[in-house]
């Protein structure tokens, strides 16, 4: 098969949003979701934890073409094509090297002529939600509706109602986090606030990762950084934990709420303060072993719970997930690029030290995130259900999706109820997809709970004003905004 190339004949057809996507097709349970529906479909965004670009809001500049925007930062998009084969070069997919040479239009019409490989998936929810709400397209995206698709969006992104601030507004976004780390400048961010821009907040969360992980590539030439931008000595446990604590008032300066912490597992550690500096002199003498960045990873997540009781800050916490299993793409492209996979994690154990030390204290806000469903009734939903600092993330990444949401309400509702949880957040770098995301959150919550009120397991009033709590109120007050 030639690079482009489907091998599979698609027909056109009309692009159709039905009113009662997601609802049940029992019709009690649709009418009871529809009522709910209409109590939240047009609430303000909240958006606690993305990865947009913050130089999008800053500049506001418009965006480039429609592959540049949709294509070459979505690893759920080029992550399918890739696995049929398709080269990410093609596709504009930024490499180490930088944007390779490609051509847009011949990019999109590769994506378009293999669109039938997203039947089903919420990828293809979160498009058509997009091309139909956003640019108005009437047909579905094929290879025949491909240039018809590219001239369109092309020239609205052109335009002034489609620059970032617009579109922040029209999307009704209260306020969207991006993600930055401890050597990030923040310019972006004070930027935005010295523009006296009124029509939406923009905020960051402190991703520490790679000063804490000693495995992370980029280890050692950012904890340099991290020294210079601190002016602090990062290489004697006090100054570390000194830089730490600068860069976390510097983040809260620009309205930052949470910190954020993607380590391979969820452990954490409580070790004495002789036992934590003997640790740390090892790890930053390049003297370590495996089982002693564990160890530091999880002490630091300790730390920053003791930090966070300080300085207020939301602790976040997403392990679980086995980065960049393509060793060949990874030194090609680099991190981020589709080749992450979720992977078994443990929670019981692994919280134990840091749920020990600091979990019975209602002023610290610690919430978990998993890839790992198995562990939902078994593990999380005890866990959060009972410690007055523990929260549960909402369905993440490989289950932000209709079924993936549905499974996490099944599975933790009986044990940690639906106020241990905090709302919904989209996790995304793709921008337009963000209100779509929190469409179908919206949907499969008003579905969820139209089913315990048509089975009398709930009242029609407690769903009203439940509803509204997990599409707006819990995910604001979890994150403190």
């Amino acid at each position: 098969m030639k690079d482009g190339e489907s091998g599979v004949v698609t027909r056109g057809g009309k692009l159709q949003l039905s009113e009662d996507r997601l609802f049940s097709s029992d019709p009690i349970q649709r009418g009871i979701a529809r009522e709910l529906y209409a109590e939240v479909s047009s609430l303000p965004i909240i958006s606690p934890h993305g990865h947009t670009d913050p130089s999008w809001f800053s500049g506001n500049e418009n965006f480039g073409n429609p592959t540049e925007l949709f294509l070459a930062p979505d690893h759920y998009i080029y992550r399918m094509l890739y696995s049929q084969g398709y080269n990410l070069d093609n596709l504009g997919v930024p490499s180490k090297a930088g944007v390779p040479e490609h051509d847009p239009r011949e990019a999109w019409r590769l994506f378009a002529s293999n669109y039938h490989l997203f039947r089903g998936t919420p990828s293809r929810m979160w498009l058509d939600h997009v091309f139909a709400n956003v640019f108005g397209m009437e047909e579905r995206l094929s290879a025949s509706t491909a240039d018809s698709y590219y001239d369109t969006i092309d020239a609205a992104l052109k335009s002034d109602a489609y620059k970032p601030r617009a579109l922040f507004e029209r999307f009704n976004i209260e306020v969207i986090a991006t993600t930055e780390g401890p050597t990030d400048s923040l310019e972006h961010h004070e930027a935005i606030l010295a523009s006296g821009w009124t029509g939406g907040r923009v905020i960051s969360a402190y991703r520490p990762d790679a000063v804490i992980d000693p495995e992370h590539e980029q280890f050692k030439g950012a904890m340099i950084a991290f020294g210079d931008i601190t002016g602090e000595d990062i290489f004697s446990w006090k100054g570390y934990l000194n830089a730490h604590r600068k860069r976390r008032k510097d983040f809260i300066r620009i309205g930052t709420t949470s910190s954020d912490h993607g380590h391979i597992t969820a452990c954490t550690a409580d070790l004495s303060d002789a036992d934590a500096e003997h640790l740390f002199l090892k790890i930053v003498s390049d003297d370590f072993k495996a089982e002693d960045a564990e160890l530091f990873r999880a002490q630091m997540l300790t730390e920053m719970a003791r930090m966070s009781l300080d300085d207020g800050l939301v602790l976040q916490i997403h392990p679980g997930a086995f980065r960049n299993h393509n060793q060949a793409l990874f030194e090609s492209h680099g991190r981020d690029k589709g080749a992450d996979v979720p992977s078994q994690t443990e929670y019981v154990q692994a919280l134990k030290p840091l749920l020990n030390k600091f979990g019975n204290d209602p002023r610290l806000s610690i919430i978990v995130f998993t890839l790992d469903e198995t562990s939902y009734s078994r593990e999380l939903a005890p866990l959060a259900g009972h410690y007055p600092a523990m929260k549960l993330g909402p369905s993440w990444w490989f289950h932000d999706s209709p079924e993936g949401m549905r499974r996490f309400r099944e599975m933790t509702t009986e044990t940690a109820g639906f106020y241990n949880t905090v709302g919904f957040n989209d996790d995304t770098r793709a921008f337009l997809s963000i209100p779509a995301r929190h469409d179908v959150a919206r949907r499969v919550d008003c579905a969820f709970l139209a089913r315990l009120v048509a089975e009398h397991r709930m009242e029609l009033d407690e769903a009203h004003e439940l509803i509204v709590d997990l599409s707006y109120n819990l995910a604001k007050a979890a994150y403190k905004l």
